[in-house]
C-alpha cells in the first residue's frame, strides 16, 4: 500500500512539475555590448547565475559581442540567418532601426500584470526618453550614462586653483583651461573619435538647441546655435589652446587622463569605477558646465525584445530583464562600472548607500539626470549620425568650417529623412 501510495504521489508531482513552470525548458540569447571599461562580463555572468538559480527551467547564453556596433550587428546577422536571439543590450538609439527593420517588439505586448506595468514606470524618465517611441516603450535602460567633467584636483591645487570649484560655464571652462595648459599639458580634451556627435550634443544643448525633433524626423544642424556650438569647440583649441588641435581619441583618453596628460576631461560616466581603479592621483566629478543652460545627453544601451521569439520566450525575457533591473542589481552595476543606477530606488539600497556615502562623485551623473537630454536619434539614425560625425571631425580639423560642414550634413539628413514625412 505505501508503494502504490508513494507512486501515486510522485505521479502527482510529476503532473503538477509538468503543468506549473511557465518558463519549461526555456533557453534565451542575449547579445551584450563589452567596449566600455571594466571587467563587465564577471558581473553580468554572476547576475545570469543569479538569475538561473531563481528560475531553474530557463538557460540563458550571453553572447559579448564587442562594441555597441559589433552587438548589434551580430545580433541582426544573427536573427536574418535564422539563429535568432531573444534579447540583447544595444545602443538605446538604435530604436528607430530596429523598429524600421520590424525586429523589436514593445514591452507593452509583454507586461501584463499590474506590477509589470508599475515597473515600466520605475525608471528615471531622463532613462527612458530614447526607448519610448509613439505612445510605446520599446527600450528598457539597463547601462545607461551621461557626460561628465573628470578633473585632477592635484593639477588644479599646483596651478593654484580651487579643486573643489571645478568651472561651471563656459567661460570659467576656458580661463580654468588656460590656467591649466603648461608644461606640455592640456588643460582640456574632449573626444571627438567614437562618439563626436554625443559630445556635439553637449556644446549644442548648453547653447541652448537640440539636435533633433522629439519624432527623430528632423535636425537642426545648420541652426545658427548649433553652428555656434561647433566654432567654441573647435575654438577651446584653435583659439584659446586649452586642447590638442584635431581629433582627440575616444578609446585612449582615459589613459591620456589618469597619466596627466590632460587636467580635465569630458567622457561618460561608464569610465567612472576605471578611473577609480586607475588614478593615482587626488580627482573630481563634476557635472558639465553651462552655457545658455546646463545640459547633457543621456547615453548608452537598453534592453531589448526581439520578435522573432515564442511567447514563453519572450516571457522569460521579461523575468531576466526585470530581475537584471531591480533595485539590488542595479545597485551591483552602478557600482561596479560607474553607470548610473536606473531607478530612484537603486539610491536607496543598503549598498549604493554606502557606496555614494564614501564616494559622493558616484552621484553626478544621477543628478545631472535633471538636465539631461534623449541622445541624438533619428530614422535612418546610422547615416544621419554618419553625416554629423564626419561634420564635426571635418571641421575640428580644419578641413571646412562650422558653418559650412554642418550645412552638408543639414542637406544629407534631409534627404534621408524626407520618406519620414
Amino acid at each position: 500500500m505505501r508503494n502504490i501510495v508513494t507512486s501515486a504521489a510522485l505521479a502527482a508531482g510529476l503532473m503538477a512539475t509538468a503543468a506549473t513552470p511557465a518558463f519549461a525548458a526555456t533557453e534565451l540569447t542575449m547579445y551584450y555590448p563589452v567596449a566600455v571599461g571594466g571587467p563587465l562580463t564577471e558581473v553580468i555572468d554572476g547576475m545570469i547565475e543569479g538569475f538561473e538559480a531563481e528560475n531553474p527551467d530557463v538557460k540563458v547564453n550571453a553572447i559579448y559581442a564587442g562594441n555597441y556596433d559589433d552587438t548589434r550587428l551580430r545580433a541582426v546577422s544573427a536573427i536574418k540567418s535564422g539563429d535568432p536571439a531573444q534579447l540583447s543590450v544595444m545602443f538605446s538609439i538604435d530604436v528607430y532601426d530596429l523598429i524600421e527593420q520590424d525586429l523589436i517588439v514593445p514591452f507593452d505586448d509583454v507586461v501584463k500584470t499590474a506590477e509589470d506595468k508599475e515597473w515600466l514606470k520605475s525608471f528615471y524618465p531622463a532613462l527612458m526618453a530614447n526607448g519610448e517611441v509613439d505612445g510605446k516603450t520599446w527600450g528598457i535602460p539597463f547601462q545607461r550614462s551621461t557626460i561628465v567633467m573628470y578633473y585632477n584636483k592635484d593639477m588644479f591645487r599646483e596651478a593654484g586653483l580651487d579643486p573643489e570649484m571645478p568651472p561651471q560655464t563656459w567661460e570659467e571652462l576656458v580661463t580654468t583651461g588656460k590656467a591649466l595648459s603648461k608644461d606640455g599639458k592640456w588643460g582640456l580634451m574632449v573626444p571627438s573619435t567614437g562618439y563626436p556627435y554625443w559630445m556635439f550634443q553637449c556644446f549644442a544643448i548648453q547653447n541652448g538647441k537640440e539636435l533633433m525633433s522629439a519624432d527623430g524626423t528632423e535636425t537642426y544642424f545648420n541652426d545658427p546655435a548649433v553652428v555656434e556650438a561647433l566654432e567654441f569647440w573647435r575654438g577651446l583649441a584653435t583659439e584659446e589652446k586649452i586642447m590638442p588641435e584635431g581629433t582627440i581619441e575616444w578609446g585612449t583618453l582615459r589613459q591620456a587622463f589618469v597619466q596627466g596628460q590632460t587636467a580635465m576631461m569630458w567622457h561618460s560616466t561608464g569610465n567612472l569605477s576605471a578611473v577609480k581603479r586607475e588614478a593615482q592621483f587626488d580627482f573630481g566629478v563634476a557635472m558639465l558646465p553651462k552655457h545658455k543652460q546646463p545640459g547633457s545627453p543621456t547615453g548608452g544601451g537598453n534592453f531589448y525584445l526581439f520578435k522573432d521569439s515564442t511567447d514563453e520566450q519572450k516571457e522569460a525575457s521579461l523575468a531576466l530583464i526585470k530581475y537584471m533591473t531591480a533595485p539590488e542589481r542595479a545597485a551591483e552595476w552602478s557600482i561596479a562600472t560607474g553607470y548610473v543606477g536606473v531607478t530612484p530606488d537603486a539610491y536607496e539600497t543598503d549598498a549604493l548607500k554606502a557606496y555614494v556615502a564614501d564616494f559622493p562623485p558616484a552621484l553626478v551623473a544621477r543628478d545631472q539626470l535633471e538636465v539631461s537630454v534623449a541622445e541624438f536619434s533619428t530614422y535612418d539614425t546610422a547615416r544621419v549620425r554618419e553625416g554629423l560625425n564626419n561634420a564635426i571631425q571635418a571641421a575640428l580639423i580644419g578641413e571646412k568650417t562650422p558653418e559650412e560642414a554642418l550645412g552638408d550634413a543639414q542637406s544629407e539628413a534631409e534627404r534621408l529623412l524626407r520618406a519620414f514625412h
